[in-house]
């Protein structure tokens, strides 16, 4: 009986009003992803590669877990890579991260670059609590410019099931 349990179980918790997922398409840019509760919205200036641009923030709390999605577009003659590897350096740095693992993220659409990628690691909010982090960093180009993303879920403990839904429902649209 236990067996059969805990995958039921499993499934419920993916199933529970917390993780009630639902399609979300940022406006601003050619990406759809797949929230499990109504997002908020924020902007910051920030500088990557040596550029200043302005970067969209669309998140939200559910079931004990952070989850957002972050895109900026690059100003004409930026790095792509370099961007990238500067982006996840210092969100890395920012959690005093530790047991760093790394896979190839390449969401269909996207530029191939060795900067896309999917990591997992452990370490601590600004107030010193422990903190676990799945995060991905990708780029796209469109007629508009290059866009990078990142989208990332911060919580005590993230679920395979509940990572999986998030990064599988990144999809990238035609550039208009």
């Amino acid at each position: 009986m236990i067996p059969f349990l805990l995958p039921t179980l499993a499934w419920l918790a993916a199933c529970s009003p917390a993780w009630n997922w639902r399609e979300v398409r940022l406006e601003d840019a050619p990406l759809t992803a797949m929230l499990p509760c109504k997002p908020d919205q924020a902007s910051q200036t920030v500088t990557l590669a040596g550029a200043t641009a302005e970067l969209q923030m669309t998140g939200c709390e559910s079931g004990g877990a952070t989850l957002a999605v972050s895109r900026v577009r690059l100003p004409s003659g930026a790095s792509a890579a370099e961007a990238l590897s500067q982006w996840r350096a210092v969100t890395l740095a920012g959690m005093k991260a530790q047991n760093v693992q790394e896979q190839p993220f390449q969401p269909v659409g996207s530029l191939a670059l060795p900067q896309s990628a999917r990591v997992v690691a452990s370490g601590r909010y600004r107030d010193g609590r422990a903190v676990n982090a799945q995060a991905v960093w990708f780029a796209q180009v469109s007629p508009q410019g290059v866009w990078l993303y990142h989208a990332v879920i911060y919580a005590d403990a993230i679920g395979a099931e509940v990572a999986d839904t998030f990064f599988s429902g990144l999809k990238l649209r035609a550039p208009t």
